[in-house]
């Protein structure tokens, strides 16, 4: 892919959402909601502050991050639906991918 964010932007890509619930019924794709988490794809260099100087994000790519319902703007980049977001739309690193998966 040959896309990088800039400033301090980051691109997702949502993880999937759980078929059924913990009770075993199925969830049809209609009432899925979508997905908290996700990975991030590319990072941008940082944001700049007021004397000019580069500030690195505190995600790189690779980490399971989550972030709010609304968040970011939906892309199709290379024909995957993707999200890009300011690092300040994100909540969190999510440390332990089994743990999260679990909640």
């Amino acid at each position: 892919m040959g896309f990088r964010p800039l400033h301090d932007r980051v691109l997702v890509r949502r993880l999937d959402a759980e078929e059924k619930t913990a009770s075993g019924i199925i969830i049809p794709d209609t009432a899925k909601e979508k997905p908290q988490q996700g990975e991030v794809i590319a990072v941008g260099p940082g944001a700049r502050d007021d004397s000019g100087k580069v500030t690195a994000l505190d995600v790189k790519p690779g980490d399971t991050i989550l972030f709010g319902k609304w968040s970011g703007t939906e892309v199709k980049i290379d024909g995957e639906e993707l999200l890009i977001m300011k690092e300040s739309d994100i909540f969190g690193i999510v440390e332990n991918k089994a743990a999260a998966k679990a909640a």
